[in-house]
């Protein structure tokens, strides 16, 4: 999501297939953040993304790819 051509927030789909929508925040204030970066389209973020609530997914995204958290 862009605000004034900054990306504030990445949103996705949750990976596992539960449907949820997943919006992780990207302003330097917010607390929790997340850095995205990008090597051509293929998204990287930081830190990992834990899912507190309903399937309790933890997965990190790197070169556009899911790693699980065992």
């Amino acid at each position: 999501m862009l605000d004034e051509g900054e990306a504030w927030a990445a949103v996705m789909t949750c990976p596992c297939g539960c449907g949820a929508v997943i919006e992780l925040l990207l302003s330097p204030t917010a607390r929790p953040r997340w850095t995205l970066t990008a090597r051509g389209d293929l998204p990287t973020l930081h830190p990992s993304v834990w899912r507190s609530v309903g399937c309790r997914s933890h997965f990190w995204v790197r070169d556009g790819q899911i790693h699980w958290v065992p």
